[in-house]
């Protein structure tokens, strides 16, 4: 098939769902299938092999967006100065230097974008449609995720082909709008979903709760778990005969370093293990991206460790390269992000446990479906640091059931959590929707 997947970018940060994507693109071509990955709004910001175009234009760039929806004159820019702003290195720079993840004020922008050709930023879909209609035509376009719908109609019209959306972590960012706007965004949502032709949810808990909250058809909804590239998380160093125990019992954290990410909880948790001396040693390793707007939230933990006396034991490494993220997994004893929200998967939980590492999760969103399905780790209450103390301090204190958990999980990720199982999921899911699909993809 030709594919054709439209993904937005961060422009400066990594970002799980991009990650995703890029494995995506890279792995449904090494099945034989032709795509082509285009950037949305800002470029990509990815690690290791990259599935797009070196400087790849970006399409509907977040500066024309935002220019059209606080100035309406933008919208008959020149075309030349609109390409202008569309410079893959301004729209990094820009990126850098914005708040792009709260989503408060950010209600009206939202909603217009659902809207699609109704929007104001129509004349860049516009633009969108007539760069695809240079390309061969696709068998089937593949969206990110649901808050591309406002594309489907154009898309359609113009190509004739069916149109799927992945579901990835949508609820939580629209439940956070602003009203009228959190209430209209879903309704639009909702009527808009008609136009699709599939759905893949990256869990069962987001396949059945985006079902649920937009009236979706069920045999229009697959689940596909996603998967990772395994080289880098399961091949040793150079030169290692096999991987070394941590030095001291490590606690471990790997996500974008903010409260809704949980970080607050496994450090109080930590805290709290540290206090009751059962386990002599302990250290704490978190690492991840930190933006702009998490800088404070960040030197705060690092005051509540610092209050404690535990500052030595205690290390938050911010925006690692992948080679740095490998190593500090492989550092770890116990791995956990609490995540405070409705987490959709935790790509994070798939590279600790393709390391060996056991995790804790919370017990809400798709964490008790994948920590059951891989049978690497245990659950905790949410937002509660005194059960992931009880569940960290459990594992640290039995290696042999932590090495076991660990095992478990390493051996379920490599046969059940690949790139290639994930690429084949969607291949069939794809099938399903597209004629070209269906005259070259088994269903079995």
């Amino acid at each position: 098939m030709r594919i054709l997947q439209l993904t937005p970018g961060t422009g400066s940060f990594l970002c799980g769902s991009c990650l995703r994507d890029n494995t995506l693109a890279l792995a449904l071509r090494r099945l034989g299938h032709d795509v082509v990955i285009a950037p949305l709004y800002l470029p990509f910001a990815l690690e290791g092999e990259v599935a797009s175009e070196p400087d790849e234009p970006v399409h509907m760039g977040g500066i024309n967006m935002y220019l059209q929806q606080k100035l309406p004159l933008t919208r008959f820019l020149p075309r030349f100065v609109a390409d202008r702003l569309d410079s893959p290195r301004l729209l990094r720079w820009a990126a850098s230097r914005s708040n792009m993840t709260d989503a408060h004020g950010l209600g009206a922008m939202t909603l217009s974008m659902l809207r699609g050709e109704h929007g104001k930023q129509a004349a860049e879909l516009e633009k969108l449609v007539e760069w695809i209609g240079s390309l061969e035509k696709p068998d089937v376009v593949l969206l990110s995720n649901v808050m591309l719908i406002g594309l489907t109609r154009r898309l359609k019209a113009a190509l004739g082909r069916p149109v799927l959306t992945t579901m990835q972590g949508e609820p939580p960012f629209l439940d956070s709008l602003d009203e009228p706007f959190r209430t209209r965004c879903w309704e639009t949502l909702a009527e808009r979903a008609q136009d699709l032709d599939g759905f893949i949810g990256v869990s069962r808990y987001t396949a059945d709760l985006m079902t649920a909250r937009l009236g979706l058809d069920a045999g229009k909804v697959h689940v596909v778990h996603n998967g990772i590239e395994l080289d880098d998380f399961v091949g040793l160093p150079p030169g290692a005969a096999s991987l070394p125990a941590p030095p001291a019992p490590t606690v471990g954290y790997l996500a974008r370093m903010c409260a809704d990410k949980g970080l607050h909880t496994l450090v109080d948790a930590y805290l709290l293990v540290r206090k009751r001396g059962k386990v002599p040693g302990i250290r704490l390793r978190a690492a991840g991206v930190v933006l702009n707007e998490d800088k404070a939230f960040l030197s705060a933990q690092q005051s509540k460790v610092a209050a404690a006396g535990a500052t030595e034991d205690v290390e938050l490494l911010a925006n690692v390269e992948r080679y740095e993220k490998v190593r500090h997994l492989r550092g770890l004893t116990v791995f956990s992000v609490p995540a405070t929200y409705g987490e959709s998967f935790g790509l994070y939980l798939l590279e600790a446990l393709a390391c060996g590492v056991p995790v804790v999760q919370p017990r809400h969103a798709a964490f008790p479906e994948v920590v059951a399905a891989t049978g690497g780790g245990m659950l905790c209450e949410p937002d509660d640091p005194e059960s992931l103390a009880a569940a960290l301090e459990e594992l640290l204190l039995d290696p042999e059931r932590a090495r076991a958990l660990g095992d478990a999980g390493r051996s379920a990720v490599l046969e059940n959590f690949t790139a290639e199982r994930m690429a084949r999921g969607v291949e069939r899911a794809c099938s399903m929707s597209s004629p070209a699909g269906q005259a070259t993809v088994p269903r079995s």
